[in-house]
């Protein structure tokens, strides 16, 4: 039974700013939201203002990860950039020219001890992912990830994935169009596992401490599923009913206590992590410009604002709301 919900700590406006699509943090007080338009506005959090702009393209911001002094930036379209921080702004490094009608976000990977390069993963083409070393010096993908096996069945465009660490190797969980997830193995670059769920996946999380994940799409549900260690075979759990059609995006948050989801209907649903239940759905957001909650971001740290991790919400009605969910 879900409860009353709690209020925002803060909802960060600007008429500039229309819809967003994405957002990130960066070093816990600094908050970028990527717009419809094709721009950049980074939220001061220590003044709660945006103390800068820029503009990327003229296609929506699909997705925006920041690394310690590098952002990413996706359009639609699939066009990646890469951008260097500099004491006034950002300058553009280099772009990766994009090949991709259907909507499928990047996903960064960060090796969880330190050491090594983060790697970019992004849609390609129909149905191929590129697998890319975040540094200056390189210039194309390390790895393409290509479904090209005959005896696959047709899978429909890449629409959603997840990299993850598990024994000290390295997965890629891909969901496409038709419903199928695979399994890849990137030290090999082969398909491992296939399983089939709900057609047209638009969102997946998954954690490897905890050995489950979550899917949502356009149905009335979420989907669990769990890997059998050994074998890493994919295997689905239960359903998770939630009262209006269409999920957006899905966030695990790190302490593994909750996972939230944000809906078509403006709705940001807080789920429990250990029993799946419903603990509350925050109602801040206006649903009638429709499209609903468009991304999910939480802070890694404490924001010194509010001496508390935040968690950031925004969508196509042009307001991002902040709230502390760990009191």
């Amino acid at each position: 039974m879900a409860v009353l919900p709690p209020d925002p700590v803060f909802t960060l406006r600007c008429p500039e700013m229309g819809p967003v699509n994405s957002l990130c943090f960066h070093q816990c007080d600094r908050l970028l939201a990527g717009t419809v338009k094709g721009s950049v506005f980074l939220w001061d959090l220590q003044t709660n203002r945006t103390s800068l702009h820029f503009e990327v393209g003229h296609q929506p911001i699909t997705s925006l990860h920041h690394t310690d002094d590098m952002l990413l930036t996706q359009e639609k379209g699939g066009t990646v950039t890469l951008w260097t921080m500099t004491n006034s702004g950002y300058v553009r490094e280099r772009t990766i020219n994009g090949n991709f009608a259907a909507f499928c976000r990047t996903a960064l990977y960060t090796p969880p001890d330190g050491s090594g390069e983060p790697l970019l993963f992004y849609p390609s083409d129909e149905n191929s992912i590129g697998v890319m070393h975040v540094n200056l010096d390189a210039t194309a993908p390390s790895q393409m990830l290509v479904p090209d096996d005959p005896q696959l069945p047709k899978l429909g465009s890449v629409t959603c994935f997840k990299p993850f660490e598990c024994a000290s190797q390295l997965f890629l969980l891909a969901g496409y169009e038709s419903g199928h997830f695979l399994t890849w193995d990137l030290s090999s670059g082969v398909i491992i596992d296939m399983l089939q769920l709900d057609p047209e996946p638009m969102a997946v999380d998954y954690d490897p401490q905890t050995n489950r994940g979550i899917v949502g799409g356009p149905e009335e549900k979420l989907t669990a599923i769990t890997y059998q260690r050994q074998s890493m075979q994919l295997q689905r759990g239960n359903d998770i009913g939630i009262k209006n059609a269409g999920i957006n995006c899905i966030r695990i948050r790190s302490d593994q206590k909750v996972f939230v989801t944000g809906g078509w209907d403006g709705r940001v649903r807080i789920f429990s992590w250990k029993s799946l239940r419903p603990l509350a759905v925050l109602t801040e957001h206006k649903t009638s410009t429709g499209g609903g909650i468009m991304d999910i971001a939480f802070s890694e740290d404490k924001v010194a604002m509010w001496k508390a991790r935040i968690m950031a919400a925004a969508g196509t009605d042009g307001q991002v709301s902040l709230w502390d969910l760990y009191n």
